[in-house]
């Protein structure tokens, strides 16, 4: 068995995977758009303009494969009620993925010590996409 976190950007998923090319070395492993899909979405069912949009799109960071889509294309992001973790290999590696995903984003805990780990932080990404950021142990 195998979960994997699936997000939709609603309208802004090439701008993210981009961003997360750049913030944390993903790596996009596929990319389909609506206008590549052998079956096309119901009439009406999509804003004008979507055919260049991500239908479906799997990126790398790590080990760990993301799924990702422009969903419906309403420019509507919600992402609430989780957190993807990042655990990095060392304190250096953790300021580098929290600065970078914080940018244009919203700092929720600074970077610091904790009892559980040498870093931490809680910072939600300018695509609002809250993230755990820690160091190994």
């Amino acid at each position: 068995m195998l979960v994997q976190p699936y997000l939709f950007f609603d309208g802004r998923c090439e701008e993210a995977l981009s961003f997360y090319r750049d913030a944390l070395g993903a790596e996009v492993t596929s990319l389909m758009r609506f206008k590549d899909s052998p079956q096309p979405p119901e009439s009406g069912s999509m804003p004008p303009g979507f055919e260049d949009k991500v239908m479906h799109a799997s990126l790398r960071i790590g080990e760990t494969t993301l799924m990702a889509s422009d969903g419906h294309c309403l420019g509507q992001p919600s992402f609430q009620g989780f957190a993807l973790s990042l655990t990095a290999a060392d304190d250096s590696a953790a300021d580098k993925a929290f600065a970078a995903l914080a940018d244009g984003g919203q700092v929720q805990m600074p970077m610091a010590k904790t009892f559980f780990a040498s870093r931490f932080g809680m910072v939600a990404d300018r695509f609002g996409v809250s993230w755990m950021v820690l160091t190994a142990h």
